[in-house]
């Protein structure tokens, strides 16, 4: 009678896409609380506009690098497709959000924005949940 003795394998890291995906995401989140909070500084002090301009840039620039991770998850990861399509979203509706903005029309940014932060946690959610 021989004994088997199975050696618990270590768990399995995630790629680096996925890695680098889940940390965009939560960069992508804080970004967009931080714009809420400049929103309210734009309201109450004399430069929380420029503040709120330029991490509205900063906004849509981590929004593109959310979405290159997801395509880097996707094609040469060979992993799921599902996260490209809430990503690029999000970067168009961050666009679109800051077009409003720059043409005053807050009762359309506004909405848009709080839309940008509720989408922005369901892809955390949805990221952070994948095995």
């Amino acid at each position: 009678m021989t004994a088997h003795h199975t050696l618990a394998t270590p768990p399995a890291t995630a790629p680096w896409p996925v890695q680098a995906l889940k940390a965009v995401v939560v960069l992508h989140v804080v970004a967009l609380l931080f714009q809420a909070v400049t929103a309210g500084m734009l309201l109450s002090s004399p430069g929380g506009r420029a503040l709120h301009e330029n991490s509205g840039i900063a906004l849509g620039i981590i929004g593109l690098v959310h979405l290159v991770a997801a395509i880097l998850v996707w094609r040469p990861g060979g992993g799921s497709a599902r996260f490209v399509g809430p990503a690029a979203a999000l970067l168009v509706l961050t666009v679109a959000a800051a077009l409003l903005g720059l043409a005053h029309m807050t009762v359309l940014h506004l909405p848009l924005g709080v839309a940008l932060f509720g989408g922005g946690v369901a892809q955390l959610i949805r990221v952070m949940a994948r095995e």
